[in-house]
């Protein structure tokens, strides 16, 4: 469930798997939160390194190799095709290398050191 009146500006280049090249270009765009506009501690996994299967993904958490982030999570289909507006070639990398993550019900967590709330 969306809220359609709160976004997250990302203002610094997230950290992460993905090039730099890639992390810079989400860097001034606005992206749609989930459910609250308050921050939270999620567990996440790194977009090249993140176990494909959700028992995959629960042994991972149970072994220690997810990250508890406090930050945002987005919708990942939308917010690529926000930075496609902005980066195409950027867009491209996401869709090629993590089609996996493309797809409904997935999300891309931003730390909330590189962002800030954003009224849309």
């Amino acid at each position: 469930m969306n809220n359609p009146d709160w976004a997250v500006r990302i203002v610094a280049v997230p950290p992460g798997e993905a090039p730099l090249w890639v992390r810079q270009k989400w860097v001034g765009l606005d992206l749609p939160v989930i459910r609250y506009a308050a921050h939270r501690k999620l567990l996440a996994f790194g977009v090249l390194s993140r176990p494909r299967s959700r028992a995959a993904q629960w042994a991972a958490v149970f072994r220690g190799q997810a990250e508890l982030v406090a930050g945002y999570a987005v919708e990942a289909a939308p917010a690529v095709g926000i930075l496609a507006k902005a980066s195409p070639e950027a867009a491209a990398w996401w869709r090629e290398n993590t089609p996996h993550l493309i797809a409904p019900k997935r999300y891309l967590v931003f730390h909330e050191e590189v962002c800030r709330i954003a009224d849309i």
